[in-house]
């Protein structure tokens, strides 16, 4: 057993746990207020999200203090922060259980509740219910041939069942937490540094807008079709309609309909006679189905619209940092109303944002994304080798203080269960412990949102489905046990003598096959660190693509035409078309519908900025055409010259020259004795008035390519 010192008390521990969980808690209030209206949500989805992603954050803070409490030292000044082992019992208890209960009960049966389409409540319970059965039958199916191999192998009958439920769990969990982890430990690093680029970020913006204005205006066509068939159901008369009149009202109130009525509806165009497609007897069952489709389509359109919203955001921000490079100038303009604090706030001058967006930021991704990539490899080494060689681990030598014989501190007098080294976790060990906790779950939740396989849920800014809350609370719930556990098990022998281990490690070692998969499966991280570090997802979804969108970063647009769509210049076209408002009308309209979306609740407006191309794409999105000044007009007065100079790769030297003569000439402004001037028959002038054809502009109407032998369309001639 281990003996620990009772020369001193946890009071000072259990303030600062306090505190942290407080903290802890505020944060997630936080998180949850960018995702969901606080105001408008019901309790009953806000307490199940809230405590699924505080029960994980709150291991952050265990795992450390399970750690420091397993070993203390007779030091007083190189202890962390520490709890009775009575105490960590009880906490691991509580957190663990009621992570159980949420991740495999709670969360999946709201939300099947929240997705169903019927209206009372115990029609929703039952319908949810019974989409969850296939769920529960797998799980339980599974579970019960596991406690067969668990009794033969243990022999007994006490802990068998719990164990058994606590084993699948963690090895299901663990499973998912290395295929997930593996691929954000590589896409988190390559994703700064190619962002440290400023033209390649906006070349990859360009590139996802083809694909991103399609699901817009896909899921704009799927609800205008679900909200004819409400319209025509709504002009239907006698039957088994009135037995449903008041719920057909409520679906109606739910579409985009024209005030003047029903019957002046909208019919989609190349969808059909709309009265086809509704039953000629209508049930409970159909209206259900048809209430679950509209609520889904119009989250589903909210959240592209908030996609496509942010997209535009992007690329107006990227390309004003590009192009402050003429000026050396850097000006966002005015904030929009919908900006958060700190982007309203101005500190910085034109200048010195300059020098931080253009010239400092870069360096600080490439920076950040080599220390993440460090970790990263740290990670992946200490999962491979844990099983064979668990002391050539990388994450335990910076988490655990050894003491020799004889050096500076005292060695620590502990009787471990393996009989490896002497170890001490103090607080600076705990504080890397907790930041190598944080990236790891991190790498693992970022993929989450990167899959698009699981039935188009999202997490939408001020929108989120309540369905689509519960799905993404509950994964947090799932991987944060496996994450936590196997993030100890890089520690070597001293992770056995914590609280963790007696409760959950020993269920997990009770077979040797438990064992073994528990230190031999995570060697299978290379497998995702690999598919995604060669770009194989993208090569299996060109090859095979069954129209399933899988975790790629790789596509960058660049001369493929997966979805259908261009590449980045068909998506810089769209940009540029989007932000001159050549379709104002159906923004408008999209606008409108949006901010009616789940009863009047706060959703993604896209509001796109006047036409006028002096204010171009430096004009932020959400904005007054007089709440932002021009920025950065002098590098942009040529119109079509304000794209990036991605074209010069498709021309050569003289054709590029050629460009930069016309813009420097075209940007000049013509002397007034120079427009008096009359041109000379042979040089394409009247004989009237060979002057200026344009003196009003104070330019010139002449092309310097011409000089070279080329046309004014930008082809030279040699």
């Amino acid at each position: 057993m281990i003996e620990l010192s009772t020369k001193s008390s946890p009071v000072a521990s259990i303030i600062f746990a306090v505190l942290a969980l407080l903290v802890i808690s505020v944060a997630v209030l936080f998180i949850l207020r960018y995702y969901l209206p606080l105001r408008t949500t019901p309790i009953e989805l806000l307490i199940p999200v809230f405590f699924a992603l505080w029960l994980p954050a709150s291991m952050v803070l265990l795992v450390p203090i399970d750690l420091a409490s397993s070993a203390l030292a007779d030091d007083i000044a190189a202890r962390g922060i520490w709890l009775d082992r009575g105490t960590l019992r009880v906490s691991w208890r509580i957190v663990y259980w009621l992570t159980f209960a949420l991740t495999w009960f709670i969360l999946p049966i709201l939300g099947e509740y929240f997705d169903s389409g019927y209206r009372e409540p115990k029609a929703k319970l039952q319908d949810s219910l019974r989409a969850n059965a296939q769920y529960y039958a797998f799980v339980f199916g599974s579970g019960f041939i596991a406690l067969l191999y668990v009794l033969y192998s243990y022999g007994g009958f006490s802990d068998s069942l719990k164990g058994t439920a606590m084993a699948l769990a963690y090895c299901w969990g663990l499973a998912l937490a290395i295929y997930l982890m593996g691929h954000g430990l590589v896409a988190i690093p390559r994703r700064l540094f190619r962002n440290a680029s400023i033209s390649g970020k906006l070349r990859r913006i360009q590139a996802q807008a083809p694909k991103v204005y399609e699901k817009m205006e896909d899921a704009e066509m799927t609800l205008e079709d679900l909200e004819g068939q409400v319209s025509e159901l709504s002009r239907r008369k006698g039957g088994s309609v009135t037995l449903f009149q008041g719920w057909i009202e409520e679906l109606v109130d739910m579409t985009n309909l024209p005030e003047s009525g029903p019957a002046t509806a909208r019919v989609v165009p190349g969808s059909g006679d709309t009265s086809k497609s509704l039953p000629t007897v209508i049930t409970e069952k159909y209206l259900a189905e048809l209430t679950r489709r509209l609520v889904r389509a119009k989250h589903a359109r909210a959240r592209y619209v908030s996609e496509w919203n942010r997209l535009l955001q992007d690329a107006v921000t990227t390309q004003v940092v590009l192009d402050s490079a003429a000026s050396k100038k850097l000006d966002f303009g005015a904030a929009s109303p919908e900006a958060g604090f700190w982007d309203k706030r101005t500190i910085l001058t034109p200048y010195t944002r300059f020098l931080l967006y253009f010239h400092i930021a870069p360096y600080l991704r490439i920076g950040l994304g080599t220390i993440l990539a460090l970790g990263s490899i740290c990670i992946v080494w200490s999962e491979v080798i844990k099983g064979l060689f668990p002391n050539l681990s990388a994450i335990r030598y910076s988490v655990i203080h050894h003491w020799q014989p004889g050096g500076p501190s005292k060695p620590v007098k502990v009787a471990t269960l393996t009989g490896e080294d002497n170890g001490q976790v103090g607080f600076a060990g705990q504080v890397i412990a907790a930041i190598w906790m944080l990236y790891m779950c991190a790498a693992a939740l970022t993929s989450i949102t990167e899959v698009k396989v699981w039935r188009g849920r999202a997490l939408v800014r001020r929108n989120t489905a309540p369905e689509s809350a519960f799905w993404y609370a509950s994964q947090v719930a799932r991987l944060s046990v496996p994450l936590s556990y196997n993030f100890m098990t890089f520690l070597g022998g001293i992770y056995r003598e914590t609280v963790f281990y007696d409760f959950l490690g020993q269920l997990i070692d009770l077979t040797s096959l438990g064992e073994r998969f528990d230190h031999l499966f995570p060697a299978f991280i290379l497998l995702p660190v690999c598919a995604t570090l060669f770009g194989l997802y993208g090569m299996a979804k060109r090859k095979i693509g069954f129209g399933v969108d899988v975790i790629d970063d790789d596509d960058d647009g660049e001369g493929t035409n997966v979805y259908g769509t261009g590449s980045w210049r068909e998506g810089r076209d769209l940009i540029e078309r989007e932000l001159n408002g050549t379709s104002a009308t159906i923004r408008s309209r999209r606008a409108e519908a949006a901010a009616r979306i789940a009863g009047g609740r706060a959703a993604p407006v896209i509001s796109v900025p006047g036409s006028h191309r002096a204010r171009g794409p430096t004009t932020p999105l959400g904005t007054s055409p007089n709440a932002r000044p021009a920025a950065n007009t002098s590098a942009r007065r040529a119109g079509p010259s304000s794209r990036i100079q991605d074209d010069d790769e498709d021309e050569g030297f003289f054709g590029a020259l050629g460009h930069r003569f016309k813009n420097t000439i075209d940007t000049m402004d013509t002397p007034k004795w120079f427009q008096d001037i009359k041109k000379p028959k042979w040089m394409g002038g009247d004989e009237e008035g060979g002057g200026s054809s344009r003196p009003s502009q104070g330019r010139t109407n002449s092309d310097v390519r011409r000089w070279f032998g080329g046309s004014s369309e930008g082809r030279i001639r040699l």
